[in-house]
């Protein structure tokens, strides 16, 4: 198959065929090539040439200096490309947003439970509920994602979403403790299979400059499905009884686990698109598969990838701080209110921190717009995962700043504290969102998913500190010290962020030469 010319500006006599077992090259136009439903800057040609042992004639130096210097022309992708990959994204969206709605259904269920005399539950049965729950699911987190670096991301997805649906439905058709207590447990066991496979989905279809704005689109799932949940779970239990607030998630997260399993595409090349990003990793990718016994086990892909990355083990660390003060504002934020500030009832308390979710989706989607900027500008010549902690670090002093304002905010001005609590969320779901992000953009594709559960699993040991660990520092020392203690956990993720500013993404460090 011969290149044509392009009438405006001829394509080098070097590129007259290009033959490869997975490129195929339809025209060729001024700036671009076309090949794979995709338009190619010349340079990214030459690149996939050399990928497959296709190298330019010696004679053509010329030439190749010419494509070299067109390769920095802007990707336009094609119109199936956009629509595949907008109902994957939207796919993925819906489909983590339905793992909230089996995830909270029981916290707006249970006090329709405590009230059925029939079934003799009382508020120490259903504390024990809600604690077995984030013990099971801290550690769904680090297995699932270790597991699923060898599973189909879409399959984990639709079917951990599935799976969580039925434990669901069983939990309304029990009657008794012990078996609400093995149904809830093995939902908070397939909770943590949502995200390791949404975070794989997301780093193949997008590519560095647009990670970050599209990770935080992705991010609203957590507030679009923390929204719902209640009014889904609260209505259908207050309406048709305590089971419905079981039965309405689960009926919802069946048909949506079947209509991801239908719709979502683990990645361009399983759509028949070539990648959004080539590094060796991805001209290798045929022999790999072709020589399974070459593939790392599991235990390889997080030790080798994870563990001895000091940036992620970093990232992990930092995380663990991030969730202190995430869990630590979500858990006593309320009780601070009644007990220092003496608003009337919890009623009002929770009217006044209602405006953290709605400011962390502002502050998600921010983050990662600005980060997608700093990357842009700097054209590839500094580390992407770098400018992504930047703005890190720049959130994580805003929390710090937000919450000394909203302990310093008078009682008698309820508007200015329910802003400040606004503020605290816009900053503190940016770094939530982001260092999982830098966690996925550090490691190789197969890897995303056990950096993710690594992640995840080190983030709910902090979550689990801001319990008795904080309760005992507010007996002891006071709300004073709370504060102290959150401000000091934002201080100390600076100091382990600070030393990445520079880091540079997976890609970067294997781009093909």
């Amino acid at each position: 198959m011969l290149v044509s010319r392009s009438s405006h500006r001829p394509c080098a006599p070097t590129i007259r065929a290009v033959h490869t077992p997975q490129v195929q090259i339809h025209r060729c136009t001024g700036r671009s090539v076309h090949f794979n439903g995709r338009n190619y800057g010349f340079g990214t040609i030459r690149t996939i040439c050399q990928a497959e042992s296709k190298e330019f004639p010696q004679e053509s130096a010329e030439d190749i200096k010419e494509i070299s210097e067109l390769s920095e022309a802007p990707v336009q992708y094609s119109k199936e490309f956009v629509r595949t990959r907008l109902i994957t994204f939207a796919g993925i969206v819906l489909g983590y947003a339905s793992f909230y709605l089996t995830r909270n259904s029981l916290t707006y269920t249970a006090p329709a439970m405590f009230a059925d005399a029939s079934l003799g539950v009382s508020m120490t049965d259903i504390g024990a509920l809600t604690s077995l729950f984030p013990i099971m699911y801290g550690m769904s987190k680090f297995f699932s994602g270790v597991l699923g670096s060898k599973t189909s991301p879409r399959i984990l997805l639709a079917g951990g979403l599935m799976a969580t649906a039925a434990m669901n439905i069983a939990f309304g058709f029990s009657a008794s403790m012990l078996w609400f207590s093995v149904f809830w447990s093995m939902n908070g066991m397939l909770q943590g299979l949502g995200a390791p496979g949404c975070a794989r989905i997301l780093t193949s279809w997008f590519a560095a400059k647009e990670r970050g704005t599209y990770w935080g689109m992705w991010n609203i799932a957590h507030n679009l499905g923390g929204f719902i949940a209640p009014i889904l779970a609260g209505t259908a239990a207050k309406m048709y009884g305590w089971q419905w607030g079981l039965f309405a998630p689960g009926v919802i997260g069946i048909t949506m686990g079947i209509l991801v399993l239908l719709g979502v595409k683990d990645s361009p090349e399983s759509a028949g698109f070539s990648p959004v990003e080539r590094s060796d990793s991805n001209s290798n990718t045929s022999s790999t598969t072709k020589n399974e016994g070459k593939k790392d086990s599991l235990l390889d892909l997080l030790v080798n990838d994870c563990l001895k990355n000091p940036f992620v083990v970093g990232l992990a660390v930092t995380y663990f701080f991030i969730y202190v003060v995430r869990q630590g504002v979500t858990s006593w934020f309320v009780f601070y209110l009644l007990q220092v500030k003496e608003v009337a009832d919890a009623g009002a308390a929770s009217l006044r921190v209602s405006g953290l979710e709605l400011g962390g989706l502002f502050g998600s989607l921010i983050a990662g717009k600005v980060s997608d900027i700093l990357i842009s500008r700097s054209k590839g010549e500094e580390g992407t995962v770098g400018k992504r902690i930047q703005v890190v670090i720049v959130y994580t002093i805003g929390i710090a700043a937000m919450l000394a304002a909203f302990a310093a905010t008078p009682a008698s001005m309820g508007s200015l504290q329910w802003l400040t609590v606004f503020m605290i969320g816009f900053f503190l779901y940016g770094p939530q969102m982001m260092i999982g992000l830098c966690g996925a953009e550090l490691v190789r594709p197969d890897s995303v998913g056990a950096s993710q559960g690594f992640l995840g699993w080190v983030a709910y040991i902090g979550a689990a500190n801001a319990g008795i660990p904080l309760s005992m520092v507010v007996q002891n020392m006071g709300w004073g010290a709370y504060f102290s203690t959150l401000m000091a956990a934002c201080g100390i993720a600076i100091l382990l962020l600070l030393p990445m500013t520079n880091a540079k993404s997976y890609s970067q460090n294997h781009k093909t030469m």
